[in-house]
């Protein structure tokens, strides 16, 4: 063997071919593998019968050409998507190459390796069932056969150069541990020359290519000198408003762990009842796997570190002045720089009253509640989504007495007066004598649980069936009214309304409106993994990770997705420019104009994910689990095919067995499931069927390329280099699944071992945070 050196390696690069030395690996096995498993059930059906084909014509066609033969294999995989392939290929390795793995091969390789050289795998498998094999190795460099893509998406192509399959009699004359190949003899072996050979090695690992845009801004202004966040962070006081919420939570983590420079954090917490503000974040920091971090960071010391950084207000945002006691009030409007309002109710279509005081009204508090500081700017968090219908490029620009549907004359300012009104007007409904004796009538009926009620019983029910009606009633207007406006639900209504009035009644104050996506994992901060909640995606994904197959989507629009800590970075750039004054009205903090990933390809790496669990698991349920992948669909198939269908069919079975003497009807359950799944699809067709929103997100662009360079890496905004692989599969999903698929099965979270604060620490003396002598313990 007559070593070479290979670009800039540090050790002689040493040619190993794969086939003989490693593994009796045909051609065929691995592409019969990906085509056994393609993402519909007509796909598989067809691609086996190409496989079949091929196996008949497969002896005519290597006694003729070799090369050309397996170019004609590969292409069964016309169509098939990179991510599939590189889910499949790593788990053929796992379960069928690994076991068959020659061990003196492999410690032969493993010795080369620990000694330095420079190992390159030759194969005639695909890159995709070379990859994994390098990886286990330890090995970096691979010669494969590599195919074509556009979009994402197998062209059947092979590209140059063909690694052709062995001779008829390489199994007796190559057949021993060793696979070292010289390179001439190699390259002669391939029929390619030997630069061929040394222009064909790629990287083991799975590259991930990050687009690449410049930005060029022709309004004319100067980009602003570079700036420091942590010079902006110096000495400052910082009130954030929404700490338990799972955005706020990450922020306050992921500063205390990167800017020490910060002088105080006030959180303004309400009570809840008996429950005091500060017994709710102590509690917090007990319970949530957030705070980890710190405590790995502080120790026996957080106790010290939190009562110097944190102070804990009690207040509640609905309520004018921010319900703070006055000598609070003050102290604040004083020492604050800045006010970072993160709460809100997330929930689609609650009750108006709910989305009005927390969404809303909130914002008119806290906007009135900086005016009166002596220097306090504010960030305030809304949603991308308060777009609405509208398909197209979402700009980062403020419009005044925004409506999705343009209607003349619309006054945001007046819009909420009227929902205000609309609901003491049902408030007044509620109580009136024709609602009462309605009430009265269904808490008498006989489909009532308690039936003949009498008395201060009857009265009692009637005042619960008023509750629930005037919910009902609220919920459903505020919907109604959100729709009409062209706003999918009331949260997006009342969201985008607060917007309006910032921008109305804030002119002049240092305000910026940052609008995240959707808000899901983390990526690094506070670690890898995080996610917290029944959240947007959540739902849809567990979902697609049961027999559900056909999600009602539009495979082209794209579903904005973003970390929940690129979102926290965005926030901290976004609140150092406030408080430099350097800042934009509005930010967008969004991925499907950097990183576009389309519903089509959100669906299938769902379904690929849910496949590597279910496939490392044991049993008939996992089995058939990972047969069945989710596909995007239209909304006419999933009518005629789905739920809606399933659900007819099970209404006439129901009907046809009606008269006869059974106790229990049939199927009840599996109709209410089905109800419930309709009602889910319903309520997410905006996000995933309807307006394709493409989100700018320039502004946080500008910010983050404006910082200084010692700090780009721990506070830039970056988007760009999100791989969607690498994050749906290893990432995102296995965080639901630990997460969050507990809450929607109704199972208790993992266990944790039991944190609390002592009442003393080691020094015996008491610790205490927050304005009213909030007692910590640590253990």
């Amino acid at each position: 063997m007559e070593p070479t050196n290979h670009n800039s390696s540090s050790g002689p690069t040493v040619y190993w071919r794969v086939e003989g030395s490693l593994l009796d690996l045909t051609v065929v096995e691995p592409v019969a593998f990906f085509t056994w498993n393609a993402q519909t059930f007509a796909e598989r059906f067809r691609r086996r019968g190409l496989i079949f084909l091929m196996a008949l014509l497969r002896p005519f066609l290597y006694s003729t050409n070799r090369k050309f033969a397996t170019r004609a294999i590969h292409t069964v995989l016309r169509g098939v998507t990179r991510d599939r392939l590189d889910l499949l290929g790593e788990e053929f390795f796992q379960y069928k190459l690994k076991p068959r793995l020659k061990q003196r091969g492999v410690q032969k390789v493993q010795e080369l390796v620990q000694a330095g050289a420079e190992v390159v795998l030759v194969s005639q498998g695909l890159e995709h069932v070379m990859r994994p094999l390098a990886l286990h190795l330890k090995v970096k460099r691979i010669v494969s056969n590599r195919l074509e893509f556009r979009d994402g998406v197998a062209t059947g192509r092979l590209l140059n150069p063909v690694i052709r399959p062995r001779g008829a009699f390489a199994r007796i004359r190559e057949e021993n541990p060793d696979g070292r190949r010289a390179p001439k003899t190699l390259a002669r072996q391939l029929n390619i020359s030997v630069e061929e050979l040394r222009a064909a090695v790629i990287p083991a690992e799975r590259l991930n290519v990050a687009p690449t845009r410049p930005i060029v801004h022709f309004d004319g202004k100067r980009q602003a000198p570079s700036f420091s966040a942590r010079k902006a962070f110096s000495g400052k006081h910082v009130m954030l408003i929404g700490v338990t919420g799972f955005i706020g939570k990450v922020w306050l983590v992921n500063t205390l762990l990167d800017l020490p420079e910060l002088r105080k954090i006030y959180l303004l917490i309400r009570r809840q009842k008996s429950n005091p503000a500060e017994r709710r974040f102590e509690k917090m920091v007990e319970e949530s796997p957030v705070f980890d971090p710190l405590f790995e960071r502080h120790g026996d010391r957080l106790p010290d570190f939190l009562r110097e950084k944190i102070e804990v207000v009690e207040g509640d945002v609905t309520q004018p002045g921010l319900g703070l006691n006055p000598a609070t009030a003050r102290h604040l409007q004083t020492s604050l720089d800045l006010i970072i309002n993160s709460s809100g109710l997330t929930d689609f279509n609650p009750d108006l009253r709910d989305a009005l005081a927390t969404n809303t009204d909130a914002a008119v508090n806290i906007l009135e509640f900086v005016r009166a500081t002596d220097h306090a700017g504010l960030l305030h968090l809304s949603t991308c989504y308060v777009a609405g219908e509208q398909d197209g490029r979402v700009s980062e620009k403020r419009t005044a007495n925004y409506n999705p549907r343009a209607l003349p004359g619309f006054d945001a300012e007046q819009e909420w007066r009227s929902l205000k009104e609309l609901v003491k007007q049902a408030e007044k409904q509620a109580e009136s004598e024709e609602v009462t004796a309605r009430l009265r009538l269904q808490a008498q009926s006989k489909e009532h649980a308690a039936k003949d009620l009498h008395g201060a019983a009857l009265e009692n029910q009637i005042r619960k069936n008023r509750v629930r009606w005037l919910k009902t009633e609220l919920t459903e207007a505020g919907t109604r009214r959100a729709k009409e406006l062209g706003w999918p639900n009331t949260y997006t209504l009342t969201k985008s309304l607060a917007e309006s009035l910032i921008a109305k009644n804030g002119a002049g104050l240092p305000v910026a409106v940052v609008r995240p996506a959707i808000v899901e994992t983390s990526v690094a901060k506070p670690f890898l993994g995080w996610n917290e909640g029944i959240n947007t995606s959540a739902s849809l994904s567990y979902l697609l990770g049961t027999y559900f197959r056909q999600l009602p989507s539009n495979k082209s629009k794209r579903l904005d997705i973003v970390p929940v800590d690129a979102v926290c970075s965005g926030m901290t750039l976004i609140a150092a420019a406030v408080m430099e004054r350097r800042h934009d009205p509005l930010y967008q903090l969004a991925t499907s104009v950097t990183n576009p990933c389309d519903m089509g390809r959100s669906i299938e790496l769902t379904s690929l994910a849910h496949r590597k669990h279910y496939r490392a698991q044991e049993g008939l349920e996992s089995w058939l689990r990972l047969r069945f992948d989710a596909i995007s669909v239209s909304k006419t198939r999933y009518n005629r095919m789905s739920a809606p269908a399933q659900k007819a069919i099970i209404k006439s079975i129901q009907r046809i067995m009606s008269p006869l003497p059974l106790k229990k009807a049939p199927l009840v359950k599996a109709e209410r499931t089905l109800e419930r799944l309709e009602k889910l699809i319903e309520l997410f067709e905006p996000f995933i069927l309807l307006n394709e929103h493409d989100f700018a997100a320039e502004n946080i662009e500008k910010l983050s390329y404006a910082l200084v360079p010692e700090e780009q890496n721990i506070f830039g905004y970056d988007t760009r280099s999100l791989d969607w692989w690498e994050y749906w599969i290893n990432i995102h999903i296995p965080a639901l699944r630990r997460w969050t698929y507990p809450l929607i099965e109704g199972r208790p979270l993992e266990a944790r071992p039991p944190r609390s604060f002592q009442l003393a620490p080691a020094n015996g003396d008491t610790v205490k945070t927050g304005t009213n002598g909030a007692t910590w313990r640590y253990s």
